[in-house]
């Protein structure tokens, strides 16, 4: 079983970009996933790590759910 963080900028208002991701996330592996858990944070970041290993990061990726999905699928 894995486990996925999203951290997420609280003050720019990531909160709902993070929960469509947790809810794409747990539909789609859920039998997968030990955890699916949304870590508060600042400074525009958005990330999504699977055990540790960042697999989507705002900084140089488009924000696309489908392809923070395939990208979760590739580290599972």
């Amino acid at each position: 079983m894995s486990e996925v963080e999203i951290e997420y900028c609280v003050p720019c208002g990531y909160l709902n970009r993070a929960i469509d991701t947790a809810e794409v996330l747990l539909s789609t592996f859920g039998a997968d996933l030990d955890r699916v858990s949304l870590v508060t944070g600042d400074a525009g970041v958005f990330q999504v790590r699977v055990d540790g290993e960042t697999v989507f990061d705002k900084e140089s990726d488009d924000y696309d759910v489908d392809e923070i999905s395939r990208s979760v699928r590739s580290a599972l």
